[in-house]
Formats: C-alpha cells, sequence, structure tokens
C-alpha cells in the first residue's frame, strides 16, 4: 500500500477535526449540565425522556388547574359562608316580628331591612370567580343567574349543570354550582311536608309541628300531596265541639281520606266525625283505603273557626328569594284583628322553617364544597410527589455524570493536544528532506 503525503495530511486533519468535536461535545454537556444534547446521543433514553417530560408537563397542567379550582371553592364556600350569616340575620329579624306587641310601622321597618338583605342576597348569588364567570349560573359562566325584585320575583336563567376543572389523569372537580340547587330547590315545611294557613281562615288556630314517621308511606303512589285538614263547629247536636276531616283536595268533588267519598260537613253522614283537641297530633294513618296509613302527622294549637283549613302538601319545595319576598309581604300588611294577627304568627312560623331549610342546604353544599377542596389538596400533595419522581427519572435519563465526563474531557483533551502536536511533525516531513 502506498502511503501519500496527502493521506499522512489528511488523516492528521481528521484526528484533530474529530478530537476537536468530542472535546466541544463534552464541553456543552458540563455548562448544560445534560447527557443528552440530540436524539443521537442516546436514541432510547432520548424516547423515554421524551415520555417522562410528557408526563411532567402533564403533571404541572394538573397542578395548576387543581389550585385554580381551589381558589374558585374556596371563593364560592365564602360566598356561601356570607349568604348563611345573611339567612341569619334575616332569621332574627324574622323572630323579632313575630312579637305581638309590635305595630305596623314596626313591622314595615324590619321589611325594610329585610329588603336590604333580599338586595345583599341577590349580590352573593349574581357572584363571579377571578375568571369573570358566575359561580351560580351552572355551566352557563358567562350567563347572569339572577335577576328580579321583590315585587316581581326573581328568576333563575342559568342551568343545572356544573363546569368541571380536570385535575388529575381520572378525576375532574367541579367549580360552579347550579343556582337552582343553592337557592331555588329548598324544601318546604320540614322538607317532605309543609303546612299552610289557609288564606279566608277566621280563627286563630296554628300547624304548629309537622311529622313524618315513614317516609315511604308518605311518598306513596296514593299520596296526591295536596291534602286539607278541615274545621267545622256543631253548633245543634254538641254545642261549640269542633270536628275536623282531612281532605283530598285533587279529588273532583274533594273527597274524605277517613270515608274514601265526598267529605261533608254537619249533619247526617258528615265526615267530619273526629273531635278536634288543640295540640294533640292529627294522624294521617288508618284512613280508608286506598289511603290507609300515610306515615305522618300534623299538631294544630288554637282556636279554628268553621271552614278554616290547612293545606297540607308534600314534597314541595320553595326559592330562598320566595321565602324573603312571602316574609315581606307578611310584614307590610295591616294587622287589625286576631285573625289576621294568627295568619301573621302562621305566614312568621313558615318563613323561620323555611330560612333553616335554606340555611341547611348552604350548609350542605358547603360541606360538599370544602370535601371537594380536602380531595384537590390531597391530588395537589400526589401531584407534586410524582412530579419528583418524574424530575428523578429525567436526570437519570439525561443528566451529566460531571466525574465521568470530566474525566473524558481531559483525556480528549491530551489526545487533541498529542494529535496536534504529531501532525505538526508529520506535516513537514516530505521526499525532499530525504533527497538534501
Amino acid at each position: 500500500m502506498r502511503i501519500s503525503t496527502g493521506m499522512i495530511h489528511d488523516a492528521g486533519v481528521s484526528a484533530i477535526n474529530r478530537q476537536t468535536s468530542d472535546l466541544f461535545h463534552q464541553q456543552q454537556q458540563l455548562s448544560t449540565g445534560r447527557r443528552i444534547l440530540t436524539p443521537a446521543d442516546d436514541p432510547v433514553a432520548s424516547a423515554n425522556a421524551l415520555v417522562v417530560s410528557q408526563g411532567v408537563d402533564m403533571t404541572q397542567q394538573f397542578t395548576r388547574s387543581g389550585g385554580k379550582a381551589s381558589d374558585t371553592l374556596a371563593f364560592a364556600e365564602g360566598q356561601l359562608q356570607s349568604a348563611t350569616d345573611l339567612l341569619g340575620s334575616v332569621r332574627t329579624l324574622a323572630v323579632s316580628a313575630g312579637n305581638t306587641t309590635l305595630t305596623d310601622a314596626d313591622r314595615k321597618s324590619i321589611a325594610t331591612q329585610l329588603r336590604s338583605g333580599f338586595d345583599q342576597l341577590m349580590d352573593i348569588a349574581n357572584a363571579k370567580d377571578a375568571a369573570g364567570q358566575f359561580i351560580f349560573s351552572g355551566y352557563m359562566g358567562d350567563t347572569q343567574p339572577f335577576a328580579g325584585s321583590v315585587e316581581g320575583g326573581v328568576r333563575y336563567s342559568g342551568d343545572d349543570g356544573q363546569r368541571y376543572l380536570a385535575v388529575s389523569a381520572t378525576q375532574q372537580a367541579a367549580v360552579s354550582q347550579s343556582g337552582n340547587d343553592v337557592f331555588n330547590r329548598i324544601p318546604n315545611g320540614n322538607g317532605p311536608m309543609s303546612v299552610n294557613y289557609k288564606t279566608g281562615n277566621s280563627g286563630t288556630a296554628l300547624a304548629t309541628a309537622t311529622t313524618v314517621t315513614d317516609n315511604a308511606k308518605w311518598s306513596s303512589a296514593n299520596n296526591s300531596g295536596n291534602l286539607e285538614v278541615r274545621f267545622w263547629i256543631d253548633t245543634i247536636n254538641a254545642p261549640g265541639v269542633t270536628y275536623y276531616d282531612l281532605v283530598d283536595v285533587s279529588k273532583s268533588p274533594p273527597a274524605s281520606l277517613f270515608t274514601g267519598g265526598d267529605s261533608v260537613s254537619g249533619g247526617v253522614g258528615s265526615t267530619y266525625t273526629h273531635v278536634y283537641t288543640p295540640g294533640n297530633p292529627i294522624d294521617f294513618a288508618g284512613l280508608a283505603a286506598p289511603y290507609n296509613d300515610f306515615g305522618a302527622s300534623v299538631t294544630i294549637s288554637g282556636t279554628p273557626a268553621g271552614g278554616d283549613a290547612f293545606s297540607v302538601k308534600s314534597g314541595a319545595t320553595q326559592s330562598v328569594f320566595d321565602t324573603i319576598r312571602n316574609l315581606i309581604t307578611t310584614l307590610e300588611r295591616p294587622v287589625g284583628n286576631p285573625q289576621d294577627r294568627a295568619k301573621l304568627s302562621s305566614d312568621v312560623a313558615s318563613a323561620l322553617t323555611n330560612l333553616d331549610q335554606a340555611q341547611q342546604v348552604f350548609l350542605t353544599t358547603r360541606t360538599s364544597i370544602g370535601a371537594t377542596m380536602a380531595r384537590l389538596d390531597n391530588l395537589a400533595s400526589l401531584n407534586g410527589d410524582i412530579g419528583i419522581q418524574y424530575q428523578q427519572q429525567l436526570s437519570s435519563l439525561q443528566d451529566v455524570d460531571y466525574t465521568k465526563t470530566i474525566s473524558d474531557l481531559t483525556r480528549t483533551q491530551t489526545q487533541l493536544q498529542a494529535a496536534q502536536q504529531s501532525f505538526v511533525k508529520v506535516s513537514g516531513l516530505s521526499l525532499f528532506d530525504y533527497l538534501r
């Protein structure tokens, strides 16, 4: 094989270039702290590092989403706390309004304060989060949920959905609430049952207690959910004795639950055969087929007049705004006789019960939000741990081994110097040197 001077020169240059390239690559590794500068350095590790990097990015996104969800839920919980405190103030005013010594002017003054509370509650119900989204409009974050007034009533323009944020690969967190569920669907009365003083009553009787002992029976298909307790006073056979009948007013004509036939007051065939005793429970049990046992009772106190009635409804709900509106209307209505006072007491008692139910709904919603926030805290901690694991994996794949790389750099420098020195000597050789 013939080796020419040009070949020797090219080989020397190639060696120097190779050593210089290796030296530069090692310097880059040390300066960046990365072992893999291009996929060609380690194709398998590069592919694995890409997967891990995607996991890091996703975990960071979940962490940000979880933080945003926590902030939004904390704001919603604060608004519900404000609403709870506000209803507490409204309840205090309602209790004071029930004082029979107050004048009409006194009650109107309380009603004015309630109007202010009504407006404050509207502001809470229309609250926005930091992103400008309504928190009680369901899925429709850009739509103001509530609008209206004491006089015209309040309408809901949101929906029953919820907005969610992904906070992990498998979990989402609701960051909004349905205004219907929070403010509108408030159980009336004790929840399964509500008893109301009928307009037109002329006696002084009041419903003081309602009890559902068997919810399955009360919720049965036999219960129309539209019943009444009606009173009749015997002025002939037993003068002064008050009797009552339980009536299904969904029937036409209204049917007595005691006989299953038409409700008839007084005289032969009357269905008003049960003697009324103030303060004793009136049982919706042991009735005529198909009604039989409703698993509930109502307690009425005071003195009803003949023809007075109390409506007994099943599973009704009422907006908290309507509760306050009705209370304002009650307090602004003049009270001029015992019947007016009886209705005032009945309406105030109903308002207090419904306010308690609204506070319970607020509490339940806050509890749910609190549970979600606790779950987000746990996820944040878990995502932090996962992030650390991902970083460790990424470090093991990408990070440079400083001891080894410095050693390689030193060796490469020595090799480069040797190549340069040998090239100088070899490049100076020529055939003419031997001919001289």
